[in-house]
């Protein structure tokens, strides 16, 4: 048989996809699989819905796909309106795109924009994370802090200044507070450096994702972000690709915080991988001088599809009526007690973070120093691997800036019940008793190895 024509990363063979129904797929040979990471993070009502399918059907069946320059839809105006409530009129502009990559791309794009608009054009850069993820486009690859996405591209993208954001977990600083403090030190030396007169936004996950395995920010580091973009001037750029739409146990996580953005980028769970659709979200005062400035120039063909935004809006239609929140605050609660549970019994577990149903797992080869695996064991692709056996799946990366350190995040579909959850926990204790069994294998090795 010949090869797939397909290609896409390197790696093993994969099952072929038959079906799936709520928080379960099954493989063609009939093999099922809990999804605990919502596909990329992504499948955030499960699989299957009808109350998604019926309203898909019945935007088809009037029209599926519309230029925004030739005609206005009502899914769309409904679908921003809906996502301007959620901001609590915060933010009360919407630019409709297709990807994650995409909505930061124009976020990036609209930001510098509004400083040519406003006579400010020498705004140029952008400030962000390392480690940090942000898309695969070429703009928005700029920003994004992880080596191995970079690498082979660091000579087209215009790179932003990467800073270091807090780490709860690794620092050496005296508490928590003096590492804020520490980090936001340095983050002020770093912009002032670099001119702040030519900075145009600060670009930052609110919750950490693949990149750092839900690394966690606080309200003292935001408020110091935001306190300096509003003394330099420049705006601040939440990425809530991931993170958006429920997943933290708030319609965004910046909600848990208090601290506004001026833009916001959020996709994935917006359309719970039913249709590709994302959003900007941005303040009026941005829209309006850029507008009035001849436009916004950008745009994508399907910005606005009629289809993705009747799927967003039976998406968020159905989020509220079941109270999905509710759901995740609950279910957030079990899969913490339960990771944290399993994290007291395997000292390679060094670290459990996260908030609603967003949660990081990262793997240590020693919990007192902290130190990781060595990179070439690639530890994170086995107990992903060993996960799957079990039919569980979970969504690996490297923690250190993807060079090193072994994570998975598990980020369950935000409807999956108690029971489900419970079946979840229990099969990554299969994973994980048998990851423990190799890692002591290969460790009473060494110690035999003269």
């Amino acid at each position: 048989m010949d090869s797939s024509p397909l290609f896409y990363q390197a790696g093993p063979a994969l099952p072929e996809i038959s079906h799936a129904k709520g928080v379960y797929l099954w493989d063609e040979t009939g093999r099922q699989y809990l999804d605990g990471c919502s596909g990329a993070i992504s499948c955030n009502l499960g699989h299957g819905r009808d109350d998604i399918r019926n309203a898909m059907l019945d935007q088809l069946d009037r029209v599926a796909f519309t230029y925004r320059t030739q005609f206005e839809n009502a899914p769309a105006v409904a679908l921003a309106r809906a996502l301007v409530r959620l901001t609590q009129q915060q933010l009360e502009k919407v630019f409709f795109v297709s990807s994650g990559s995409e909505a930061v791309e124009s976020a990036l794009k609209l930001a510098r924009q509004y400083f040519v608009a406003i006579n400010e054009p020498q705004r140029r850069r952008f400030v962000s994370l390392r480690p940090s993820y942000h898309g695969s486009t070429l703009g928005a690859l700029g920003v994004t802090g992880y080596q191995p996405l970079e690498a082979p591209f660091t000579d087209i993208t215009i790179g932003s200044l990467k800073v270091p954001g807090p780490d709860f977990y690794r620092h050496r600083d005296a508490d928590n507070d003096t590492h804020v403090e520490r980090i936001l030190t340095e983050t002020r030396a770093a912009m002032e450096a670099a001119g702040p007169d030519t900075i145009a936004a600060f670009v930052l996950e609110p919750v950490g994702g693949a990149s750092t395995g839900a690394r966690m920010l606080n309200r003292a580091y935001l408020e110091g972000i935001r306190a300096l973009c509003d003394e330099f001037g420049c705006l601040l750029i939440l990425d809530e690709v991931l993170t958006g739409v429920g997943r933290t146990g708030t319609w965004f996580a910046y909600q848990h915080y208090g601290v506004t953005p001026d833009l916001l980028a959020t996709a994935k769970g917006l359309g719970a991988g039913y249709y590709p659709v994302g959003a900007v979200l941005a303040r009026t005062d941005i829209v309006e001088a850029v507008m009035a400035s001849g436009g916004f120039q950008h745009g994508h063909t399907y910005a606005g599809n009629p289809l993705a935004c009747a799927t967003g809006l039976a998406v968020l239609e159905a989020m509220q009526r079941e109270d999905v929140l509710s759901n995740v605050a609950a279910r957030g609660l079990e899969l913490e007690a339960g990771l944290k549970a399993l994290k007291a019994r395997f000292p390679w577990v060094g670290n459990v973070r996260g908030l609603g149903l967003l949660w990081g797992v990262e793997l240590v080869a020693d919990s007192t120093s902290k130190a990781p695996f060595p990179a070439e064991q690639n530890r994170f692709a086995r107990i992903t691997a060993l996960a799957k056996e079990e039919g569980l799946l979970i969504y690996p990366r490297r923690t250190l800036d993807g060079v090193a350190g072994d994570h998975f995040l598990v980020t369950p579909p935000l409807t999956i019940d108690a029971a489900d959850t419970a079946e979840l926990l229990e099969r990554l204790e299969r994973a994980m008793l048998r990851f423990d069994r190799e890692v002591n294998a290969s460790a009473n090795a060494n110690a035999l190895t003269p």
